[in-house]
């Protein structure tokens, strides 16, 4: 299936009940209970994807209330939030056997969005740790669900 450009921000989500991420080895975020956030910035991409999706983020309720139901968010249960750059989610794989990046953003262009991502979470009141953009990271998770979701704000 070919994937229609509509300029968006292509976010994973998944609940954890904790994630870490590293680079070179060392330690460079970890969270307890939470999300995890992978964050993937196309060509296009601007502050108004950024908002939107702070703002879903921001009152999501995948978090279980004492029935068992997808009625809590983030700040009713104290969640922590780990956001990870990944430029693959801005890839395609539509023609061939090899990914195409030709539609992510570039490092100059996506790095001031993914930390306004991280900023506008922080505003909301959330504990929020991050990897390290540009870097090769390894993210440790546990997701507690499953739960996963495609936010394309």
């Amino acid at each position: 299936m070919y994937r229609v450009r509509t300029e968006t921000v292509r976010l994973i989500l998944q609940r954890v009940s904790r994630a870490a991420v590293r680079v070179a080895g060392a330690e460079v975020g970890r969270i307890g209970a939470g999300i995890l956030i992978l964050a993937g910035v196309e060509t296009g991409d601007g502050p108004e994807q950024v908002a939107a999706a702070v703002r879903k983020i921001s009152g999501l309720r995948i978090f279980e209330d004492a029935e068992g139901q997808m009625n809590l968010d983030g700040a009713a249960v104290g969640a922590e939030l780990l956001v990870v750059s990944q430029l693959t989610l801005a890839g395609s794989l539509a023609k061939g056997r090899r990914p195409s990046f030709d539609g992510a953003a570039p490092p100059e262009v996506a790095e001031p969005l993914v930390e306004s991502l991280v900023e506008g979470l922080r505003a909301t009141g959330y504990r929020v740790a991050t990897g390290r953009f540009r870097t090769h990271m390894e993210v440790e998770l546990v997701n507690d669900g499953p739960v996963t979701f495609v936010l394309d704000t």
